[in-house]
């Protein structure tokens, strides 16, 4: 098979979808691997990494998508990609198709096979390629909040461990998964006074019996959220309904409960925000106020530390990426129906549930496709 890997191009997006070791193993097993020129630079990879592994190295990303049998990426296609897109073609990237009605319609048109690194699962029931990314953006999280509560910010001018005889900066973290675990994590180790919110009691039990006293944890309820975000610093937003749209649990009629200078930092961006007044913002521009109340709500928050992230997640799709390579999209999701979870279109059909009802559009189910 011919793999090809094109530059991203979503603004300050710094990630490449395959790294040097990946186009090695790749090789190694017979497939053609194409990289377009400067793909992997932001993370740190130059063409000759590439050259070396046993890649060939092409001008445009045109080369790329109009040649390769399988695209893969890190982001979702931008419009200017979509166009690129033919039929029969694999497409193997991040899609986040539920608060995207462009994107969703672009790819049916395109007749392409597009597999969603957020929807593969694992026999755990976990998610194992957002996995990396949701501990990156986690653990950035409070990185980014942090600075966003400095007054030259626009923030409270909060410290986030505050000093003796001043108190900690108090961190709500709505969501105990991933990413929420990450961010208590980090905030508590920056000395916050943190509290994670979650609706599973066996999760709760989980973050008490391994984290002990590091943070609290409350059950989540929509009247616990409106009380302790009236004297939260921060609010952290770490919830996820695997390839759904994010529900909202901050109103734009609560913003004026919070205090003037308070931060929402919303990981959920990419399925659409859990915050009502949330809006996708971009490195260039990260941060913006309603009411008062400072949001930070990029969308692609692990490419600031492009070559970890980069890694990590390389490290995650490539077993997937090979499977797909060595037998074919239809074969590997026979095989494997943790990689079958991560169909979302196929040939101008829409093929996971959530996306269906978010988008309002009908759906074929996977298994139908695979065994027709």
């Amino acid at each position: 098979m011919k793999i090809g890997c094109p530059k991203e191009i979503k603004p300050q997006e710094f990630r490449v979808g395959m790294t040097p070791n990946a186009a090695q193993e790749a090789v190694a097993r017979g497939h053609e691997v194409i990289i377009e020129t400067g793909a992997g630079l932001g993370a740190g990879f130059d063409n000759d990494a590439y050259v070396a592994a046993g890649a060939s190295i092409v001008d445009t990303a045109a080369e790329v998508f109009a040649s390769a049998d399988m695209i893969v990426k890190v982001k979702e296609p931008q419009a200017v990609e979509r166009k690129m897109l033919r039929e029969g073609q694999l497409l193997f990237t991040y899609l986040h198709l539920a608060p995207d009605p462009d994107q969703t319609h672009d790819l049916l048109a395109s007749g392409c096979t597009a597999i969603a690194y957020e929807t593969v699962t694992d026999r755990n029931g976990g998610l194992p390629l957002l996995a990396p990314m949701s501990e990156v953006a986690g653990r950035l999280a409070p990185q980014v909040g942090s600075w966003t509560l400095q007054k030259a910010n626009g923030g409270r001018g909060v410290l986030m461990g505050g000093v003796p005889g001043v108190g900690p900066a108090k961190v709500i973290v709505i969501g105990g998964g991933v990413v929420g675990t990450h961010a208590a994590k980090i905030a508590a180790g920056m000395g916050a006074d943190v509290t994670v919110l979650d609706r599973s009691l066996p999760r709760l039990r989980y973050l008490d019996d391994v984290f002990g006293g590091t943070f609290k944890s409350q059950y989540s309820t929509a009247g616990a959220t409106a009380e302790l975000i009236q004297d939260a610093d921060m609010v952290i937003g770490a919830v996820l309904i695997p390839g759904a749209a994010a529900p909202k649990l901050i109103t734009r009629e609560q913003l004026s409960t919070m205090k003037p200078g308070a931060v929402l930092v919303d990981v959920a961006i990419d399925q659409g925000g859990c915050f009502e007044t949330s809006k996708a913002t971009t490195h260039a521009e990260p941060i913006y106020e309603v009411d008062g109340v400072m949001h930070y709500c990029v969308a692609n928050m692990p490419g600031a530390v492009a070559r970890t992230s980069t890694i990590a997640l390389g490290n995650a799709t490539m077993p997937f990426m090979l499977a797909l390579a060595d037998k074919g999209w239809k074969k590997a999701c026979q095989d494997d129906p943790h990689l079958l979870a991560g169909l979302n279109v196929h040939a101008g059909q829409l093929t996971y549930d959530a996306v269906g009802v978010a988008l309002g559009l009908d759906v074929v189910s996977p298994e139908e496709i695979v065994n027709a």
